[in-house]
């Protein structure tokens, strides 16, 4: 039996995902034994530049699609013009068609992922961290701005009939996410991984994929027989 994949796309908010509390490593510890959780996460890209990794991430021939995508982007796409992450802006009815044109098989079940909420003090005082008075005196990522692109994460899912996980309102359903969830007003503290693998799970279980359902790609070791344990791998 081969075990199939599920593939986490996104930003450095994936690329982070396997990191001691990451959403990322817990999905693949739900999911041990039934699913490799495979992580391609590019720090600082955008919706535009993750469409040139399209066909090296997902081969069109000489390789079964995934049993799952999450594509996890927006945070990036939704930097500011005139500011300093001036160049990673995607405008969104871009980053929309893009997110589109990444839903590349009618075989696998993709799961869209709002970008965060942005805690823009938080962002501040990161950035004063680094670079003291000379930090940048305006956001480069507004909360406002974020969710515009969340937003429009969520009508394509809509009109595509496929799955969104809206991320940017459901953390700021709780009182305190800023510092609770955001590690530097933008990336995720373990707590925030937490609500994120919890959404994603939940996602993943509306449509079966169940990990107490799915089969193991081996006999578990209850079932090999001491003095004959070849019987269980016929």
């Amino acid at each position: 039996m081969v075990r199939p994949r599920m593939v986490l796309f996104g930003d450095s908010i994936t690329e982070q995902s396997f990191r001691p509390g990451g959403w990322g490593a817990a999905l693949a510890d739900t999911y041990s034994r039934k699913a490799d959780v495979v992580v391609r996460g590019y720090g600082g890209y955008n919706t535009r530049w993750a469409l040139f990794l399209l066909h090296q991430i997902f081969p069109l021939v000489g390789i079964a699609p995934p049993l799952a995508t999450t594509v996890f982007f927006g945070a990036n796409d939704a930097a500011l013009l005139g500011r300093t992450g001036e160049r990673q802006h995607v405008p969104v009815a871009e980053y929309k068609e893009n997110l589109k044109k990444i839903d590349c098989s009618k075989s696998m079940l993709i799961v869209l992922i709002t970008p965060p909420p942005i805690d823009e003090d938080g962002r501040e005082r990161f950035a004063r961290s680094l670079y003291g008075e000379e930090a940048r005196k305006l956001p480069e990522r507004t909360n406002e701005m974020a969710g515009v692109y969340a937003s429009q994460c969520i009508e394509l899912a809509r009109e595509m009939n496929i799955h969104c996980i809206d991320i940017w309102s459901k953390m700021q359903e709780t009182a305190g996410w800023q510092k609770l969830y955001l590690s530097d007003g933008l990336h995720l503290t373990p707590e925030g991984n937490a609500v994120v693998h919890k959404e994603v799970v939940q996602t993943l279980r509306s449509v079966g994929l169940k990990a107490e359902e799915m089969p193991y790609d081996f006999p578990h070791h209850s079932r090999i027989d001491g003095s004959c344990p070849e019987k269980a791998f016929q």
